[in-house]
């Protein structure tokens, strides 16, 4: 087929400087429509998508048959409702994480995925980043030796009461933001599901804003925290009795830092880096390319639902 037609709902911040720019660039896409009631908002799309077209509701580009897919960056409450309509539309969905409150809303997108013949996938960047592919591969060979323990961390520091992330009935927090990261992540490198999952959570109006999560992966023991309170800090570690395996950038590369893995051998360090890979613009030509020529998507709505579960468990924990 020829390439994959992008249409996005709404105008949001992340649309506009990453993932708009990464339709554009992906090989076997292009963006062609915008949704959005402020044609003012298009604007900055235009920059990198000339002929965008805009349509002033969501309803009227999922109408649009010249659109193929959308991209859904809609705050977190509208995710399912818009991923569900944009599938009986039709269309093929890529949706910001997290795609459902709850795992139990996966099912209802699996079956709409399945209903509608369509690729539907939560937009979780990570996985296409080689640095994340050589540490599963690593680890799957028994780089580091007997696995022990995982710990990962991602934090930031956001105290705008107008920021979605800081309101409670937009599905706002931290966990829901970036902790779909510190527990996909780990599921993704060793691909075990996690059990005996703890939080202890730390509330400020209703949304969470430091959560501490425990659990086992295996024999592996399991620590992580998140915060929406804290100083940046992001890194994941693999750690076995032979090596440790170390990611310092894992989420945000390019934007955080440079993308690198260190495997730790005794007094010895091997260092890989990929300084110019952009995740999104891989997330993007994966989608591309499964939609025009089939295969498997490295992240399908199955794997997306065993994160949900894991943040259902540690919430549960918490209450």
């Amino acid at each position: 087929m020829s390439d994959v037609r992008w249409g996005i709902l709404g105008a949001a911040k992340f649309a506009r400087e990453y993932m708009g720019p990464a339709l554009t660039l992906a090989p076997g896409g292009q963006l062609v429509a915008l949704a959005t009631s402020d044609a003012n908002k298009a604007a900055p799309f235009r920059v990198f998508a000339p002929g965008l077209r805009v349509h002033d509701g969501y309803d009227a580009l999922l109408a649009d048959s010249d659109i193929d897919a959308v991209y859904i960056p809609l705050p977190n409450r509208l995710h399912v409702e818009w991923s569900l309509k944009a599938m009986r539309a039709g269309k093929h969905v890529l949706c910001e994480k997290p795609m459902a409150m709850q795992a139990g809303d996966f099912d209802d997108l699996i079956a709409a995925r399945d209903e509608a013949k369509v690729l539907a996938a939560e937009a979780f960047m990570i996985v296409h980043h080689p640095q994340w592919q050589r540490a599963r591969q690593l680890l799957a060979e028994g780089a580091v030796g007997r696995l022990w323990r995982i710990d990962a961390a991602f934090s930031f520091n956001n105290r705008d009461a107008g920021n979605i992330r800081n309101q409670a009935d937009m599905g706002g927090g931290g966990l829901r933001d970036i902790g779909v990261y510190v527990m996909g992540g780990a599921r993704f490198v060793t691909g075990l599901e996690a059990t005996d999952v703890q939080a202890r959570i730390e509330w400020d109006n209703g949304v969470d804003v430091y959560a501490v999560i425990s659990a086992r992966f295996g024999d592996a023991d399991y620590a992580a925290f998140t915060s929406i309170r804290m100083h940046p800090r992001q890194e994941i570690t693999f750690h076995g009795d032979e090596a440790v395996l170390r990611l310092p950038v894992p989420f945000n590369a390019r934007v955080f830092g440079e993308a690198r893995l260190e495997l730790q051998r005794g007094m010895q360090t091997t260092i890989e880096r990929w300084p110019a890979v952009n995740q999104y613009e891989l997330q993007a030509a994966a989608f591309n390319r499964v939609v025009r020529e089939g295969g498997d998507y490295p992240c399908p709505l199955e794997f997306s639902r065993g994160t949900q579960a894991m943040m259902d468990a540690a919430f549960a924990s918490a209450a």
